[in-house]
């Protein structure tokens, strides 16, 4: 059996090339200590230092021990653990080993000829696959790594110096142009750089680019280039014959190969985790169903297939690319070409297709005799070099399908993967362009990314602080690296305070003001370039308005422009991956996007953010309104405020219509009037909470109700009014009746009755005596709520409604029956109904067929609680009144169970239990569990 021992990235055992599991992390650290010491001993302290430093476990020695013996269980015969004098020895065939493996094939090159070296050098830059112990924690494996990186950024550039001795300056160039941005102090880097370029005829760039260096060096050391690289700038200027490699180190290399294999993928990103399934999908893109077009397979099983992976700034778009096009790599044994399109950068215009493509015809070893004039005839010369060739070809960052057109082959052996982050339509209608749209990551991916840049121990030390990280970031990548570095580079502070921070500063967290590629709101900025002034106002205004997501009829209310307009500029949004569109018509942003929205918002003039938000807040509030009003039409009505002008509520046509927006907008609606709260728009905030009461109530939203009511008591205490005041104390203490909150119930209620008996207003005094009544039910005093609910009924009935009269009547009715006093229940009940039905009050109603139910109940007349019930279950599924319907439910099982109808009890009750839950009801959700388990157990002692 082949075995493989991997450091160069996630510690990994491999047999036949299969992972085989090695254990949790703190197994793979003993597992990588014994990897990098491999054939040699590692003392029971150097172990114990190594894997726990200071943080020793109980019995270590012991903890240790065991680790080493599980470990030997999973290795296989020619890989052991074996016990010396002092400590233990991994023995295994170095070659077995990556890293070992690694250096032996770096210092094999230093005694060769070029092209071995060279061959050696590409070997041992292959074997690595991320961050060296990845996922791994300890403070001796941090220090391991950082000597391995460095070790491999040497190798890296002695593989340049031979590559350019060998005449591939072409092939590297790209290569070298990458290193030369990342370290743009580099001496070593920047010589390889103008070398490549000089040779392949770009001397006016080499000297710009030593000019560039030179100057950065003056202002940020003090200093001048050294004089090995002040000589090589010499030369270049002298146009010195020897800086040419002769034809014969040329033809040595590359005329055994007329047609040098390009190899520019950039490195590996090393921190990349998760997205199985976008992976999965990029391999299928490999593979075309015969059905899809057999003229589209080839003979290799390689087919043409363009993968447009999109997304906004920051959402992983090129490590996914480049993840993938590395563990592929051996697919393309023809090259793998790469190209920064630049389409989004904070220093550079747009890479111009002709710049691109004659990169590639460089790297594809063409002289550059030989390079035909203007764009078209070399797209076309590129094309004819690709033919036939299994060939992987990136281009990343692409900003318009201009720049990828000529870029793309005509050969269907090559592949293409585009990351850009507008959706380049035309691509997708012209060129059969598969759509990959990268989300945010997943909450098991993001932990994931954490672990690997944290190390697992801490990332499980504070599980908790991590969610919240999670949460904060939104699983957005460029989010959790940023987190994530600032945790890394300050390891002494709790990941609970690196959340705190992130919480308390949000954006200000994930800026960096000289790196602007570790900003995210740097690399957010650069999607707004393109977009027009409409555009930009657009996106600054959805940052600010109300919801987590909005309509077009919205948009359109909220920026003031036409319906035209607004859908140009959602679409424009959508196309830059700043938006996203979601079932409904709905328009949503990701939290950290909207955050950045918000931020550029401030740059719109007062008056115009402020004229925004009123307008969507009275789009909101009157179309809520007209929804009420079709909901409940025998409903109190307001005397709204005209709207704000050129704002016209959204049209409903009949009560599920109404519903269904209040529904879509329900969040969003508590929203705008918090929004309306920060305006100062108080009677509007009153007006929000009046006009979401009813779907409230019947949706079994009973928080919500809460925090409506507490914000219109809050904004009430502002206005003139004090039937405002008075209304505001009775339904916040309405709802905290319905919440079990018992004692600040009675305290708003009794504040409402006497701010109604103070400026006597008997409306008031009557409704406020009805919910007094519930209230005082729910605390279990029949007689106190019987006492509020008839002075309720003599109020009502000397004001003249009775439709109110009829709710009070039933609710005498209602506590005349639970006082066990059936035929004053009755009578009262049947009064209610009578004057209901001639007011066509259905909800009324219903509610008063209710009571009847629990009178035949209680008086033995099941079959008659049943039919009362149902007629009541009716009414209220019409109503669409879930609360309601649990509660009838609820009652409706206990006339049934009298009746001996067993089946139908439990799934009365089943049904009632599934919508209490739903209603977040947790009391009676579990009285009503326990009326089954109670009901089963009855049958269960019955049958035997």
């Amino acid at each position: 059996m082949a075995t493989e021992l991997r450091v160069l990235g996630p510690v990994e055992l491999r047999v036949d090339g299969r992972v085989v599991e090695v254990g949790h992390a703190r197994q793979r650290c003993v597992l990588a200590v014994l990897l990098v010491e491999a054939n040699r001993v590692v003392t029971m302290e150097q172990l114990l230092d190594r894997v726990w430093a200071d943080r020793l476990p109980y019995k270590a020695r012991n903890v240790a021990s065991n680790y080493v013996s599980r470990l030997r269980r999973v290795l296989t015969g020619d890989v052991a653990v074996v016990r010396r004098s002092g400590g233990y020895v991994l023995e295994v065939d170095p070659e077995a080993v990556d890293l070992h493996r690694f250096r032996r094939l770096v210092e094999q090159a230093r005694g060769r000829e070029d092209a071995q070296a060279l061959a050696s050098l590409e070997e041992a830059a292959g074997l690595w696959r991320g961050v060296p112990f990845a996922g791994l924690d300890t403070l001796w494996l941090a220090a391991v790594r950082t000597g391995l990186e460095r070790e491999r950024v040497a190798a890296r550039l002695d593989r340049v110096d031979v590559a350019l001795r060998c005449g591939r300056h072409t092939e590297v160039l790209p290569e070298l142009s990458a290193l030369a941005e990342q370290d743009d102090l580099d001496e070593r880097v920047a010589a390889q750089f103008m070398l490549a370029l000089h040779r392949a005829g770009r001397t006016a760039a080499a000297l710009a680019h030593y000019r560039r260096l030179r100057a950065r060096l003056v202002e940020q050391l003090g200093t001048e280039p050294a004089s090995a690289l002040r000589d090589l700038h010499q030369r270049v200027l002298d146009a010195d014959p020897a800086l040419t490699p002769s034809s014969a180190v040329i033809s040595g290399t590359a005329a055994n190969a007329e047609n040098p294999v390009p190899r520019q993928l950039p490195a590996s990103p090393w921190w990349f985790t998760g997205r199985g399934a976008e992976l999965t999908r990029l391999d299928q893109a490999l593979t075309i169903e015969p059905e899809q077009g057999p003229q589209r397979t080839s003979t290799t099983g390689a087919t043409v297939v363009i993968s447009a992976i999109g997304g906004a700034g920051g959402i992983g778009k090129t490590w996914l690319a480049l993840a993938w096009a590395h563990q592929r790599a051996e697919q393309f044994p023809d090259g793998q070409l790469f190209v920064d399109l630049h389409g989004f950068s904070p220093t550079q215009e747009p890479m111009a297709a002709d710049v691109a493509v004659r990169g590639f015809i460089d790297a594809l070893g063409v002289d550059p005799g030989r390079v035909p004039p203007g764009l078209d005839a070399q797209a076309a010369l590129y094309r004819s070099l690709v033919t036939g060739k299994r060939v992987l070809i990136v281009l990343d960052n692409a900003a318009t399908a201009g720049q990828v057109v000529p870029l793309l082959p005509g050969s269907p052996t090559c592949t293409v993967l585009i990351t850009g982050r507008t959706r380049l339509a035309s691509l997708i209608d012209r060129h059969d362009v598969r759509q990959l749209t990268l989300d945010v990551l997943a909450r098991t991916e993001a932990r994931a990314l954490l672990a690997a840049r944290l190390g697992a121990d801490r990332v499980a030390a504070e599980p908790d602080a991590v969610d919240e990280l999670v949460d904060l970031c939104g699983g957005y990548p460029l989010a959790l690296s940023i987190t994530a570095r600032t945790a890394a580079t300050h390891p002494g502070i709790p990941l609970a305070e690196v959340a705190a921070d992130l919480r308390e500063f949000g954006l200000e967290m994930l800026d960096h003001d000289t790196d602007p590629a570790a900003s995210l709101p740097a690399v957010l900025s650069w999607s707004l370039r393109a977009l027009t002034d409409d555009q930009r106002t657009v996106f600054a205004l959805l940052g600010i308005t109300p919801g987590p997501d909005t309509s077009l009829p919205a948009v359109t209310v909220l920026t003031g422009l036409s319906s035209a307009r607004t859908r140009k500029a959602l679409s424009a949004l959508e196309e830059a991956s700043l938006l996203e569109r979601r079932p409904g018509g709905r328009c949503a942003m990701h939290d950290l996007i909207r955050a950045y929205a918000a931020t550029t918002a401030r740059d719109l003039p007062d008056e115009v953010r402020e004229a925004a938000l009123v307008r969507v807040v009275d789009f909101y509030l009157h179309t809520a309104y007209a929804a009420d009003r079709l909901l409940a039409p025998t409903r109190q009505p307001l005397d709204l405020a005209p709207p704000a002008p050129d704002v016209e509520p959204h049209p409903l046509r009949d009560t599920e219509t109404g519903l269904a927006w209040m529904k879509a907008e329900h969040v969003t609606l508590l929203a705008a009037q918090r929004a309306a709260l920060a305006l100062g728009r108080h009677d509007v905030v009153c007006h929000f909470a009046w006009a979401l009461d009813t779907f409230h109530y019947r949706q079994g939203h009973r928080r919500a109700t809460l925090v409506a009511w507490q914000a219109a008591v809050e904004a009430a205490a502002h206005l003139p009014d004090p039937t405002t005041l008075s209304r505001a104390h009775r339904l916040l203490g309405y709802a905290c009746s319905r919440l079990s909150l018992h004692d600040e119930a009675i305290e708003h209620l009794d504040k409402a009755l006497a701010l109604a008996a103070h400026h006597h207003d008997p409306i008031e005094q009557a409704h406020t005596n009805r919910a007094l009544a519930y209230a005082w039910e729910l605390r279990g005093d029949d007689r106190q709520a019987m006492d509020h609910a008839r002075s309720a009924l003599d109020l009502y009935r000397t004001l003249g409604q009775p439709v109110r009269e009829a709710i009070a009547l039933n609710q005498v009715g209602w506590y005349a029956a639970r006082l066990n006093d059936f035929d004053t229940a009755r009578d009262h009940c049947q009064a209610a109904l009578t004057l209901h039905r001639t007011h066509h009050n259905h909800e009324g109603e219903a509610a008063t067929l209710d009571s009847l139910g629990l009178i035949a109940h209680r008086t033995n007349d099941q079959q008659q609680a049943v039919t009362h019930y149902q007629q009541a279950l009716v009414l209220y599924r019409a109503l669409e009144d879930a609360y309601r319907v649990a509660d009838t439910l609820d009652n409706l099982g206990h006339p049934h169970i009298a009746l001996g109808q067993h089946d139908r009890t439990r799934a009365i009750w089943q049904e009632a239990l599934e919508l209490y839950r739903e209603q977040g009801r947790d009391h009676d959700a579990a009285r009503v569990q326990q009326q089954l388990d109670d009901f089963g157990s009855v049958l269960g002692s019955t049958s035997v």
